[in-house]
């Protein structure tokens, strides 16, 4: 039976603005839904999980809390009628063919499209190198640039990072027997552009332009870190990854560290790609450019986009392997000072805890106190001469 089920597939790329759009679409899906347009998920990191079961992968633990979660979110799909369907996760790029095809085959009837988000290598190769710090990496910027280059791409750095931004393979992958009408490439605009642009070219290709949609709120960006932020991270990843365990390390040191301290500091000078591979990246953007443009591919901004932009070659380099302490020292300082103030604000509130348990302490033994108390006027109320020895009592009390 023919259904009127579009189902919307957003399979990545990292550092494209996959956060924003996905924290849009997760703080509005109750009003999404009665316009038609459904993104189920029952806690902000639903499709995170579901990928993570589509694709079997282990992922410090938390893969334990995805089993099942790909094939219900598709049975949540499938009863769908009519409307639109929204999946959107950026590490589902890194699926493996069989993986893209039990996905798209778990869509049921669904008339699907394929959604790319993508950025130039000249960005992404550094904010890639970022990320990896911050899921506990103590890899140097240019141990990354190598494994990244190995042909061979047998190492787990190169292997994932390709496996997640090589654009063509991943399209490959991903569009199995679907019309290349229903596969749509946004680029991310340029440096200087229009702080909106991106949202609107996502908002057009995902068909949310008429749409009403509150932005209230919603702040859960992937920001980047500047060079010295990013140096400092990866000297503390050699300090606690040994000894803190995952489940604490992504709350304390990614997100109050790198996301809300290091990460506020926008004077620090931004990574960029190493001049020493300038060539090399170049040429292989070139290449994919001239391979999606003869697909007939949907693009929503433009080829061109994912070119390394033309003024790098004469921007200077600041290396985080050889960053000066002093820089180094200042993000330091600054999170000494962010977890000095962390402390207070966690020692006050500890504070007002113990005063509130005491409080309710003080009221239980009161109302034990009371316990025998009443347990005796009850017995005398059951008595004549009991009662009274009460109206007595009273009596005397006036």
């Amino acid at each position: 039976m023919e259904t009127g089920r579009r189902v919307l597939l957003h399979v990545g790329t990292p550092k494209t603005g996959t956060s924003y759009l996905q924290d849009v679409l997760f703080h509005n899906r109750e009003s999404l839904a009665e316009q038609g347009v459904h993104y189920f998920a029952d806690r902000f990191d639903a499709h995170f999980l579901a990928a993570l079961d589509l694709m079997d992968l282990p992922w410090g633990g938390i893969e334990e809390e995805a089993t099942g979660a790909w094939d219900a979110l598709a049975e949540k799909v499938r009863a769908v009628e009519n409307g639109t369907v929204i999946i959107s996760h950026e590490i589902l790029a890194s699926a493996s063919w069989q993986q893209a095809k039990h996905a798209l085959d778990s869509m049921g009837d669904s008339e699907i499209h394929i959604m790319l988000s993508a950025r130039d290598l000249a960005r992404q190769i550094p904010a890639e190198w970022q990320e990896n710090v911050k899921h506990r990496s103590v890899v140097t910027y240019s141990e990354f640039l190598e494994e990244i280059r190995d042909p061979d791409r047998e190492g787990r750095i190169g292997s994932w990072f390709w496996g997640v931004q090589e654009l063509p393979d991943i399209l490959d992958r991903w569009t199995q027997g679907i019309a290349p009408e229903r596969v749509h490439l946004i680029t991310v605009p340029p440096p200087g552009s229009s702080s909106s642009l991106l949202w609107e070219r996502f908002s057009a290709a995902f068909g949310l332009d008429d749409l009403t949609i509150d932005f209230e709120g919603i702040d859960r960006g992937n920001p980047s870190l500047g060079v010295p932020e990013a140096a400092l991270l990866r000297e503390i990843n050699l300090a606690v990854v040994p000894v803190i365990e995952p489940a604490d390390y992504r709350p304390f040191v990614r997100e109050f560290l790198a996301h809300r301290t290091l990460a506020k500091r926008r004077d620090s000078a931004r990574l960029a790609l190493s001049p020493s591979i300038l060539p090399w990246v170049e040429a292989l953007s070139q290449s994919w450019v001239d391979a999606l443009a003869g697909r007939g591919y949907d693009v929503v901004g433009g080829l061109e986009e994912l070119l390394v932009p033309a003024d790098l070659a004469g921007k200077p380099f600041i290396d985080p392997d050889a960053i000066s302490s002093r820089e180094v020292l200042d993000a330091g300082v600054a999170t000494i000072d962010a977890l000095l103030q962390e402390a207070i604000r966690l020692r006050k509130s500890e504070a007002r805890l113990e005063d509130e348990v005491a409080e309710l302490h003080a009221e239980l033994d009161h109302t034990r106190s009371l316990v025998p108390k009443q347990r005796a006027r009850e017995g005398l109320e059951r008595r004549w001469w009991g009662r009274a020895v009460l109206r007595l009592y009273r009596l005397v009390r006036r």
